[in-house]
Parts: C-alpha cells; structure tokens; sequence
C-alpha cells in the first residue's frame, strides 16, 4: 500500500513542471572574506532615514536640487533633504523603479522593471522611451548611466523572466538566477533618434552600470556569475560568453552577488553585494538539484544569512574600499550612493535608508 504514495512522491519532485530550464555552469571557489574582502564591521551602526510606510530604496541619486531621490516598492518615487526632511513623492511611476539619474535637461531618467526607460520631467510628467515586458523591446530594465553627450546606457537583466508575469522583481531574479541561461543584455538609448542599440549579450543576469571617466567604457555588473565586466561603449552585440577585445572581466569572483554601480569621488566606483554567496554554488554544476528546489517548499530552500557589504573600486579593478556588516542589519545592500558629506547605503528591502558619516 506504501508504493502508490511513494509514486506519487517521487513523481512530484522528479517530474512536475517548474518555470526553468537550468543550464549547467562552472561556478568558482568562492573567495570568502579574506584578503581585500576580510571580514569586517566598518557599515555596521548605519544611521536611518525612516521611510514611513515605504520599503526598499534600491537606488539613491541626487538631484539637481541638491534633493535625494529614491525608488521604492510601492512604485514611488521619493524626494527629500540630504537629512530625510521634508519627504513627499514626487512620482509614482506605477511599477518598479530602480536605477535613476538625472539628464542635463533636470529630467529625471528611470529603469523601472514594469514599465521601462521613462524620462520624468521637473513637473512629474513622465514620458515613456522604451517599453518594458513581454513583447516589448525591454523585458527586466535595471540600471543605467548617463553620458555627458545625452546618451543613456541601461541593462536589461533577462529576457527569460519578467517582472511583470512573474509577480515581483525579487521572483524574476531568482527564476533567472536559477536558470543561468545567460539572457541579460546591455542597450544603448540615443534620445536624438530615440532608438535602442544592443552593445552586449549572455550575461547571467545585468545589473549595475557605470561609465569610465572618459565614457569610452562601460562597467556592468554580472550577479549571478560574481563579476563586473568592463566593455567598450563601441560594442555591438558582442557574445560576453566569447572572448572580445570589446568586453573583459574587471572584477572576478566576488564574494557576494554583484549589484548596483555608481560613480563617486576620486575615481571610485561603488558597488553594492546584495548578498553573500551560498549553497547555488554547489548545484552549479546540477540542473536537476535546481529543478528539485521549485519543486519544494520555500522555506526549505538554502538561503544566504544577510549580510550587509559594498566595496569601491578604481577603473583598473584595485579594491579601495570595503566595508561590511556581518550582523545583516544592513542586509539587501544594493549599492551605495557618495555625496560631499554623506555616504547613503542602497537596499532592496529596507524601511529605511541608511547613511555613514563620510
């Protein structure tokens, strides 16, 4: 009588469907926190801005008001004094925005998941550039950067799994990071002609990116493979997966997933780690283990412990500065966002925004 509730066991986590076709990898030892990265405690005591009922200021700018801005969950976007005072919303793309920066026109541009690459003008009208979803030309916009000539250089994190069919960007994320099939991509939006190039593909999944001083190159983060790559802005559709003159790893095997990056004082370039490495490493080579962990519940699945961690780094891939919190009270840390007196910590699911004395 035991075996057809056995069958049935062994068909459900053999052979129920999930959303992913794992793709097998070779994942690197990871590095722990050793050498530049030892451990350490420097992000730990972060001072809080209080979000009232809003949660996850994944990316912080200034604007030309000397304002910060911050997108959150809710699909708001925040304004308020360096100090947190006088909090209002000055938008509400009615998605998810994400990387953010301000054109030299005062226009505020957006990567929003949901919607796409929106351009807000001083008086909140928003102006769609570039859809995002299924049959759209962007399907997960993350990131981006502005270059002094108006151009706007933004990654598109997977073309497997939207934000918009599957609930949330958190889902997505973790779809395609569990997959490895490579789709994340990186455009270049000329406005003058208001058209998309594509500079680069097969990066699992396209995060953070920032320009070089002299905006001939390109840093991009890659999260689900620990690196950041450094590509020419000359790039059209270059392979990652293939050696090019035009794309060269510039930061390996990091200790956590990369995520946000941002340009800062004197040649430093900040980058957040939204995570520490875990057991995904061991399956890397084992599609069929990420296969089984769908098919399972989510509370059962290997999780990371928070840890709270950005670094910054110089154009030729030298670790300046590294600073940790092993608590987790600084957990999610997406990036971090250098003004003249304060440092504000970036986070994907905080109720608050967080800052160090610079």
């Amino acid at each position: 009588m035991l075996i057809i509730p056995a069958l049935i066991v062994v068909g459900y986590f053999g052979l129920w469907p999930v959303p992913v076709e794992p793709v097998a990898w070779q994942a690197p030892k990871a590095p722990g926190y050793v050498g530049v990265y030892a451990s350490n405690a420097k992000l730990a005591g972060l001072r809080q801005i209080a979000l009232g009922a809003e949660t996850g200021p994944e990316h912080v700018c200034v604007g030309p008001d000397g304002k910060l801005y911050t997108g959150v969950v809710s699909g708001h976007i925040l304004r308020m004094q360096p100090d947190g005072n006088a909090q209002e919303v000055f938008s509400d793309t009615g998605g998810r925005p994400l990387g953010m920066a301000f054109d030299a026109a005062g226009n505020l541009i957006v990567a929003d998941a949901l919607k796409g690459l929106l351009s807000i003008a001083p008086d909140g009208r928003t102006t769609v550039l570039a859809g995002a979803g299924e049959d759209a030309p962007l399907r997960f916009p993350n990131a981006l950067a502005l270059a002094r000539s108006g151009k706007i250089y933004l990654s598109d994190s997977s073309m497997r799994f939207t934000p918009a069919r599957w609930g949330s960007t958190l889902e997505a994320a973790t779809l395609d990071v569990l997959e490895q099939s490579a789709t994340g991509r990186v455009f270049e939006y000329d406005p003058a002609g208001k058209s998309l190039r594509l500079l680069a593909t097969g990066l699992s999944f396209a995060n953070g990116v920032a320009l070089s001083a002299d905006e001939q190159s390109l840093f991009v983060s890659e999260s689900a493979r620990y690196r950041v790559w450094k590509l020419s802005i000359g790039a059209e559709s270059v392979d990652v997966a293939t050696p090019s003159a035009q794309a060269r790893p510039l930061l390996e095997n990091l200790p956590g997933y990369p995520d946000n990056l941002t340009r800062g004082f004197d040649g430093r370039i900040w980058l957040g780690l939204s995570g520490p490495r875990n057991d995904l490493d061991a399956m890397a080579q084992h599609p069929f283990l990420r296969r089984l962990m769908l098919r399972i519940p989510r509370a059962l699945w290997p999780t990371p412990k928070p840890y709270g961690h950005v670094i910054a780094f110089d154009e030729d891939g030298k670790v300046l500065v590294d600073l940790q919190d092993p608590s987790g009270n600084a957990a999610l840390t997406t990036g971090a966002t250098e003004t003249p007196g304060r440092l504000y910590i970036q986070n994907a699911d905080a109720h608050s925004l967080g800052w160090l004395e610079r």
